[in-house]
């Protein structure tokens, strides 16, 4: 069911410490941690302390909790010192458009020149 957690997703694992993550910020709805594969020197995941398939179906069932994660995007910025220099938040919905672990997540990106168009 949506929303509730999955017993194979590793984000989920993540959530209730099944799995280590080198977690840098957590609120009451979200968990941020590092990216085990980094594309940027800050390469910061944030993700919903409950469980939908993407940032579209989290939006559409609890749009307070992309709010939350939006918000959390900027403290990670903040305090990873990447904030004045430019950052990037990206959430990648469905495998077409890179997604890889289906639990709604943002990536938070800086630290070095991001190019435009990306990809």
């Amino acid at each position: 069911m949506a929303g509730e957690p999955q017993a194979d997703c590793l984000f989920c694992k993540i959530v209730a410490r099944e799995v280590p993550a080198t977690i840098v910020r957590e609120t009451e709805t979200t968990v941020a941690f590092r990216d085990i594969n980094p594309q940027a020197p800050t390469h910061v995941l944030i993700i919903p302390k409950v469980h939908y398939q993407d940032a579209a179906a989290l939006a559409a069932a609890e749009p307070q909790i992309i709010a939350d994660i939006l918000r959390e995007s900027r403290e990670v910025a903040a305090e990873e010192k990447v904030e004045d220099r430019g950052y990037r938040v990206v959430f990648n919905t469905g495998a077409g458009a890179g997604q890889t672990v289906f639990h709604a997540h943002l990536h938070v990106l800086g630290g070095r020149g991001l190019q435009w168009p990306p990809g």
